[in-house]
């Protein structure tokens, strides 16, 4: 798949798959839904992104039927939310299936910044620092931050194999920002993946790594949902 360069504005589109079920939080909720500080948990991811300056319209991509978004008022959010009932069985098929959805109001070189809805900790300096330095990129990339801690791989029995490097080794974060048309055609040639990066990754090309920070994390397990607490009611600005 060939680069692409664009010398004109091109928009930039927020796509936030949350039509996933959440199970290793262990509660009957999907996770995208669970309550912080007194909001579903949702309703953070997508504040932040709907007052960034820089984006246009966000795409929220609920499962066929979501039972639960009616149930709460997103109308302060203003009128750049707007939700898809397209949701597939995998993340890349929710975002696969968003993309296509939102096919007659995006041009080809338009930006897509596919973030996570369990990262509620996103905040307006990482989108900054995003579209900043990939909005003249050929390829795109990713927030990610660089890995800390001493890795190690294990045998079956849950045993130490091998001391893992980590130089070079970077976790990978979102919101992960492609153009539209490489973006689509990556992941109709890729549909297993686990990120958007992976994808572009497949069809040859080279995502650029933005250091992004750990504040931006994503809520997995319970303890997550406290952490996430902290870091909102603890940040300046």
């Amino acid at each position: 798949m060939a680069a692409i360069m664009h010398s004109h504005r091109h928009r930039h589109f927020a796509l936030v798959p949350a039509a996933g079920s959440g199970s290793r939080m262990g509660r009957e909720t999907p996770k995208q839904y669970l309550p912080l500080l007194g909001e579903p948990l949702l309703r953070h991811t997508l504040r932040v992104l709907c007052q960034s300056p820089l984006i246009d319209r966000v795409f929220v991509v609920l499962s066929v039927g979501d039972p639960i978004w009616n149930t709460a008022d997103w109308s302060a959010l203003g009128d750049k939310l707007v939700p898809l009932y397209v949701g597939g069985a995998s993340r890349a098929d929710s975002v696969l299936n968003g993309l296509r959805a939102i096919r007659p109001q995006v041009a080809d070189g338009d930006w897509i910044l596919v973030h996570d809805a369990a990262r509620p900790c996103l905040a307006p300096w990482h989108i900054d620092t995003l579209i900043t330095t990939l909005d003249e990129d050929e390829v795109g990339g990713l927030l990610a931050v660089p890995v800390a801690d001493t890795l190690k791989r294990s045998t079956r029995h849950g045993r130490v194999e091998a001391t893992v490097a980590r130089d070079s080794l970077w976790q990978a974060q979102t919101p992960q920002m492609f153009r539209y048309v490489m973006l689509r055609r990556a992941l109709e040639s890729a549909r297993e993946v686990t990120d958007e990066a992976s994808a572009i990754e497949a069809a040859g090309l080279h995502p650029r790594l933005v250091q992004g920070d750990t504040t931006n994390l994503k809520v997995t397990y319970p303890l997550d949902l406290h952490l996430a607490e902290w870091i909102l009611s603890n940040r300046e600005g």
